[in-house]
């Protein structure tokens, strides 16, 4: 698991084949992790566009999330952008501001765009 500290910025594109935890500052562009889970942590901060297997939410984003398992955004994390998954945990006390697209439609746009994502950097049309 990697891990991107509280001290950290880092602005632009971030692709990997491992699970991330980020506890800094990731601004602009994307965050490609198809096959891995992505943590924002209690200090992190994203405003980059999301796309990962799972994402855990205890943090901020400012951004669009999309994931083909699941997105759970705990008690403390807020996310102001469209979420995209077949499941989606929202604890008590989370924020959540943006549109909400589950099921398994969700799941195949999500599954669908990620090879796509990840040759060309653009979403095919909806």
């Amino acid at each position: 698991m990697a891990n991107i500290g509280k001290s950290i910025s880092i602005k632009g594109d971030l692709t990997g084949n491992e699970d991330l935890v980020i506890e800094g500052r990731v601004e602009g562009g994307k965050i490609e992790l198809p096959g891995n889970e992505l943590t924002i942590g209690a200090n992190g901060y994203v405003t980059a566009e999301i796309h990962a297997k799972s994402v855990i939410v205890i943090g901020k984003v400012g951004s669009s999330v999309s994931a083909t398992e699941k997105i759970e955004i705990q008690s403390s994390g807020s996310v102001h952008g469209d979420v995209r998954a077949p499941r989606l945990i929202v604890q008590e006390g989370a924020s959540l501001n943006g549109s909400v697209e589950m099921g398994k439609e969700a799941e195949k746009t999500t599954a669908s765009a990620a090879p796509l994502l990840a040759r060309t950097g653009t979403r095919p049309a909806d």
